[in-house]
């Protein structure tokens, strides 16, 4: 099948003047703004030989479809692992090959290919092992894996060391020693990067004429998995990676993979699925199977062509999801607690025994988002301590893991610019609490010394419309590196004003033009700026500022607003 970009109806009377400026304003160039209007596979997609290892690499594989080889995919236990893994899966399935899989269990065998484990893949026949979203740094592991004799492929995207791991192949545009293409593409989660194989393999089989009697493959179905794997994994949305979710979206749209359906039922979703229900409805089901469940649970409802199979496995991570979230607030209430005594430190270091090593990377993202800086939370047993970190836009906390680890504060540790993970000797929290606020602590202040709330758009409340959300939706899919746009709308008195669910504030305000509109502050109940607007200080008017959305609860659909900050008007 040809790399075409899947169809879809084009918006209409969308107004261009404020879709330009929305792009123009996230870096986009004047002469480039109809590409990154539509973003599209032809017009981002680079060519995969540009990145190191990505032709060898592609030969091996397309060595095993054709001689029948036995290929094994040992993937990583959250959706960045699960959907690299299954895509792979898919992918040989289609070219007439059964690949297994082997994730992890995240307790028992921790991050990573172990040498064990990969051992005893090459035991049970397997003669070529692909590690996707793990894999980069396992020297020790990889070097087991060759003494067996069995071949390895890497597919990664955290951070490399000089000295690289003795695999066939290391497919990874963050590698050090990567083309100039290659390197500016190191934004990307590993779904995307196992994408970019995918289309290399069959790059390669079709120059064999492995295709004269048989259908390629549909490379475009498989959008839906890197959309996920790259929103979930939060990876920087610009570029390559805003093509795969704005492509991705589509193919989820059509509801045809199995498994994927299924998810979304589980999910309650009717409607088409948008960028934001990737990362907070789809992406934390399968990601709970790992966390708290069992390893293999994403992979085998992605990969599955049984509905029935499906079903059972989207309401059994469902479940473990709910389970997931009563364990992550006990350990946030118990991390929360300890931040009093760090409001000096440029990164907040928490640890706590008897926590969960599965619910610690959400913790730390919370804590993250609570506090403005970097965060790593760690849970401790008896012997060592397990931890996971989350940083701010401007620090590089994975480079700043790995050199710690360098200098022996840490077991093992690595990861990527916003996201890291780490083992450590309980007896050096100290040091290494120590050490990343002195490497960090000036980057932390110029990437706070740079936030503020940057606003797109200023209007009267007659102009927060329908229309306006999708002309503003239309310059998505929005996330990290591509900011939603917000406006802010005023000057309004507010017309109610109370507390729903556990924290949320909700508002109704009204401007001099005569209209009204909805909003709402999730857990936003304690703020000052939730107790000032439910006092609403006898009269005054405001500016409210936020992320619009489209209400369609009712008959008609409305403009809402996401409330994230208010100023007095007057």
């Amino acid at each position: 099948m040809e790399l075409d970009d899947v169809q879809s109806a084009d918006a209409h009377g969308l107004d261009r003047s404020i879709l330009d400026q929305l792009l123009l304003t996230r870096g986009v160039a004047a002469d480039d703004l109809e590409r990154h209007a539509k973003p599209t596979m032809r017009g981002f997609l680079p060519d995969p030989s540009a990145f190191r290892d990505m032709d060898t690499a592609a030969e091996r594989l397309a060595q095993c479809v054709m001689t029948g080889e036995q290929v094994t995919i040992y993937g990583d236990y959250d959706v960045d692992g699960a959907t690299s893994a299954a895509l792979l899966v898919e992918l040989l399935r289609q070219l007439g090959h059964a690949a297994g899989y082997y994730i992890p269990d995240r307790l028992l065998e921790g991050y990573g290919p172990t040498g064990e484990a990969l051992v005893k893949l090459a035991e049970t026949g397997s003669r070529l092992i692909v590690t996707v979203d793990c894999g980069a740094m396992a020297h020790e592991a990889l070097g087991m894996a060759r003494d067996a004799g069995v071949d390895v492929i890497v597919v990664d995207h955290h951070k490399c060391s000089p000295d690289l791991p003795p695999a066939a192949a290391l497919v990874n545009p963050n590698r050090l020693d990567e083309s100039d293409l290659g390197a500016a593409h190191g934004h990307l989660a590993a779904v995307g990067v196992a994408f970019l194989l995918g289309i290399a393999l069959v790059r390669n089989l079709r120059a064999k004429g492995w295709f004269a009697n048989r259908a390629e493959p549909d490379l475009m179905g498989l959008l839906d998995l890197v959309a996920l794997g790259t929103v979930a994994d939060v990876a920087a949305l610009h570029g390559l990676n805003r093509a795969f979710v704005a492509q991705g979206l589509k193919v989820l749209a059509r509801r045809e993979r199995i498994g994927m359906a299924a998810l979304m039922d589980a999910s309650r979703l009717t409607r088409a699925p948008q960028c934001s229900d990737l990362g907070f409805a789809l992406g934390p089901r399968i990601n709970a199977g790992g966390r708290i469940g069992e390893s293999t649970l994403g992979v085998r409802l992605l990969t599955t062509d049984d509905p029935e199979e499906a079903r059972a496995i989207a309401a059994q991570l469902s479940k473990l999801n709910e389970e997931r979230r009563a364990i992550e607030g006990e350990v946030q209430e118990a991390a929360e607690a300890q931040l009093a005594g760090q409001h000096n430190m440029a990164v907040q270091v928490i640890s706590g025994h008897g926590w969960h090593p599965g619910v610690i990377g959400i913790v730390a993202g919370r804590i993250k988002e609570k506090t403005g800086k970097p965060a790593v939370v760690i849970a401790l047993d008896e012997t060592q301590g397990k931890g996971s970190g989350r940083s701010i836009s401007g620090v590089d906390l994975g480079a700043a893991i790995i050199a710690a680890r360098e200098a022996g504060l840490l077991v093992a540790g690595g990861g990527h610019a916003m996201a890291a993970g780490l083992t450590i000797d309980p007896a050096r929290l100290a040091d290494f609490a120590e050490f990343l606020d002195t490497r960090l602590a000036r980057d932390v202040d110029r990437a706070r010394a740079g936030q503020a709330m940057l606003l797109d758009l200023a209007l009267a409340p007659g102009g927060l419309t329908p229309e306006l959300v999708e002309t503003l939706e239309a310059a998505g899919p929005y996330g990290v590196g591509w900011p939603a746009p917000r406006v802010a709308v005023g000057p309004v008195r507010i017309v109610k004003a109370d507390i729903v669910g556990k924290d949320h504030l909700r508002l109704i305000a009204a401007g001099m033009d005569g209209r009204s509109f909805k909003a709402i502050a999730f857990r936003a109940a304690e703020t000052e700026m939730a107790q000032t607007l439910l006092h609403r200080n006898n009269g005054r008017r405001f500016h409210l500022a936020g992320r619009v959305k489209l209400d369609d609860w009712g008959n008609r659909p409305t403009a809402e607003l996401l409330l994230e900050d208010a100023a007095f008007a007057d």
